[in-house]
């Protein structure tokens, strides 16, 4: 594996890795999706196939802090209903990653963002209220979930680029703050930990990877941090366009990458 350990990054390119860790922590706690951003600085700075692997223990990290925080707000039916098709979407990652180079991940992640977001943006426009969650148990929210589903396991396996379509589906859901932050808090926990193996037997995480992470991972606290105490004071509406933000800013520096 080609991953640069600590001591062949400057110091300016270590520091802009701590603050895309310290993002992370802001992400989970507060903008789901921002963590996009993080994902173009890894890929920056390292090269873009082991960025993945450097970055996927910071996001456990970040995800086990946003458990601790919003671990009473997770809407579990979703959950449930979501994890078979993610762990279908995280196989058809697994066998892209075999063949696919550099720019095809980044090309083809940018573009199902930007996609993602159009999308996003379209629905809220036609419908004037967004449904409860509990409406994903209808067959038009069994297709939809399913559909998410896959392809957020995909995003999530191939770039750790899961987060802004979750964020997606689950805005589309009509899920408020703390019962998105909830949801996706847990959702990521169990999904992140599950590609352990996966990008590890593509070595793409190993004993060089984790040294990096192991310096890295201290600055996903005060971004967490940072995250709760920001939360409550950011407006239902502003969070929103806040996670579309994010996702297009996302995408769009994938492409142009």
């Amino acid at each position: 594996m080609n991953t640069m350990t600590l001591w062949h990054i400057s110091g300016w390119e270590f520091a802009a890795l701590a603050f895309a860790a310290l993002l992370v922590g802001f992400s989970k706690t507060a903008v789901s999706g921002a963590n996009t951003v993080s994902l173009a600085v890894f890929a920056a700075v390292l090269p873009a196939r082991a960025s993945t692997g450097v970055l996927l223990p910071i996001l456990i990290a970040g995800d086990v802090l946003a458990v601790l925080t919003y671990r009473r707000h997770a809407h579990w039916p979703t959950l449930w209903r979501l994890f078979p098709a993610v762990a279908a979407g995280v196989v058809v990652g697994t066998l892209f990653l075999v063949w696919a180079d550099d720019a095809v991940v980044r090309t083809s992640i940018g573009a199902i963002l930007l996609l993602m977001a159009g999308v996003t943006m379209w629905r809220r426009r036609r419908a004037g209220t967004e449904d409860e969650p509990d409406a994903v148990t209808s067959r038009a929210g069994r297709i939809k979930a399913r559909s998410y589903g896959v392809l957020g396991g995909f995003t999530t396996m191939v770039a750790n680029a899961g987060g802004p379509v979750m964020s997606l589906y689950l805005l589309s859901a009509g899920f408020r703050k703390l019962g998105f932050l909830g949801t996706s808090a847990f959702f990521f926990l169990i999904v992140n930990v599950s590609k352990v193996p996966f990008s590890a037997g593509l070595g793409l995480i190993d004993g060089r990877s984790l040294l990096l992470d192991a310096a890295l991972v201290i600055f996903v606290v005060p971004g967490a941090f940072l995250g709760k105490w920001a939360v409550n004071r950011i407006n239902q509406r502003l969070f929103e366009q806040l996670v579309i933000a994010a996702t297009v800013v996302g995408g769009v520096q994938l492409l142009l990458r």
